[in-house]
């Protein structure tokens, strides 16, 4: 009886840490840290060279999409925007406002977020997809360049951390505290 509870704490220990490891990427992105604010806004007037390196998704009908992939800025950190839990600093939010992948007609067709933005409040997703998820009755879809970065969410009990992007009207960033990546998502109101 003994070494069956010394075997499952052991398998408990070990499973928490995969998980940190995972988000974590050595204690250095995600595991659990969220920024205490969202990002400053940038100082690039066109797209910088990294934002423009996309590589092709899956095919969607006859046309391959876009996605939004980084340079790795560190050895084990994702190439795909993240947030480093040592400063806060927001890697990959750098392509400014005249970004084309990030454009909207109608900033804020649906109106706009009062659900609470920023570190305070953290909120756990209750299903869907990238193409309409939500948490609290509150709607959502992740912009078409950033579904590469939330193929790992767990749509289903992931938090997510929602922040104002200064940089692109009618988007927001939702941040994943467990993977430390965020992805650009609009707001589609809350019924």
């Amino acid at each position: 009886m003994k070494k069956l509870i010394v075997l499952v704490a052991v398998t408990c220990l070990a499973l928490v840490a995969q998980e940190r490891g995972r988000g974590g990427r050595g204690g250095e992105v995600g595991g659990g840290h969220i920024p205490a604010r969202g990002p400053a806004p940038s100082r690039a007037a066109q797209p910088r060279p990294e934002a423009q390196h996309a590589a092709p998704a899956p095919a969607q009908g006859n046309r391959a999409q876009e996605q939004n992939h980084i340079a790795a800025d560190r050895q084990g950190h994702p190439e795909m925007p993240h947030v480093h839990a040592n400063n806060d600093q927001w890697v990959g939010h750098s392509s400014g406002r005249n970004d084309p992948h990030f454009h909207v007609d109608q900033p804020w067709a649906h109106g706009r977020f009062t659900g609470g933005i920023g570190p305070q409040h953290v909120f756990v997703l209750r299903g869907g997809n990238r193409e309409r998820f939500w948490f609290n009755d509150f709607y959502w879809d992740v912009a078409p360049y950033d579904y590469n970065i939330v193929f790992d969410w767990n749509w289903d009990g992931d938090q997510i951390v929602i922040y104002d992007d200064p940089d692109h009207p009618g988007w927001y960033l939702a941040y994943n505290p467990r993977l430390g990546t965020y992805a650009h998502v609009e707001y589609l109101g809350n019924q």
